[in-house]
């Protein structure tokens, strides 16, 4: 293995972390905005909002991202009306349709994730608050949410993990990202053994810091609990 080769592949792969970083920051904020409504869809009670949120979650956790990304990207513009809306001039653009393939796909995953951390929650605190004289909304955003996103916050830590390493399918539609940059290289090279090891590692770094950065906030909530003390 070519040692120095391997550092400066390393080093051109570093210009593209910050368009891997950007696909997966705006889609995560995008996605946890849309997920937090398709929990509360989903634990509503209302028939027609209810199904709506199965439906999604069942079509974008039960597909590929890469088939989601490829029916925006190529699908969308089959059609005249799409071509011919205002949405045009975003939808015609890989950059946006992989933010918004990404996006779609996390916000399934988070959604089902906080449905869960949200039924979750102690009835009994509930009903101690609505005893203090909190209304419907005020025991959700002090009591229901803050419990709810304690409890889901290891597995959408996951998710976030996953999201990560998902930006490397937006090379498939000619994003520079990491990935793209180490597809580049390969076909420049003819060394893929020292551009995926290198590639491999800076998603491995970014995760590490990811998941540091996540048992820190979980230690946050919970301060007292041994195992948050011990992870951190």
């Amino acid at each position: 293995m070519d040692f120095v080769f391997l550092r400066g592949t390393f080093m051109e792969l570093l210009a593209g972390v910050p368009m891997t970083l950007q696909l997966a920051i705006i889609a995560l904020c995008g996605g946890f905005v849309f997920a937090v409504i398709l929990a509360l869809f989903r634990n509503s009670g209302v028939g027609v909002l209810d199904w709506f949120a199965r439906l999604y979650f069942f079509v974008f956790r039960g597909t590929p991202l890469l088939v989601q990304l490829f029916l925006i990207y190529y699908g969308l513009g089959q059609f005249d009306a799409v071509r011919a809306s205002i949405f045009w001039s975003i939808l015609r653009e890989p950059y946006w349709c992989a933010i918004g393939a990404l996006t779609l796909n996390t916000a399934a995953y988070a959604g089902n994730i906080l449905y869960g951390g949200i039924i979750a929650v102690p009835s009994g605190q509930i009903e101690a608050a609505r005893a203090c004289g909190m209304s419907g909304i005020t025991v959700f955003r002090r009591i229901t949410m803050p419990i709810a996103i304690r409890l889901a916050l290891p597995g959408y830590g996951n998710e976030m993990v996953s999201m990560v390493k998902a930006t490397s399918l937006a090379s498939i539609i000619t994003i520079m990202e990491v990935t793209g940059i180490a597809g580049r290289l390969i076909s420049e090279s003819y060394r893929p053994v020292e551009v995926f090891i290198a590639a491999g590692t800076i998603y491995l770094v970014i995760n590490f810091v990811l998941t540091r950065l996540i048992q820190l906030y979980e230690f946050y909530l919970t301060p007292h609990s041994p195992r948050a003390a011990v992870s951190v």
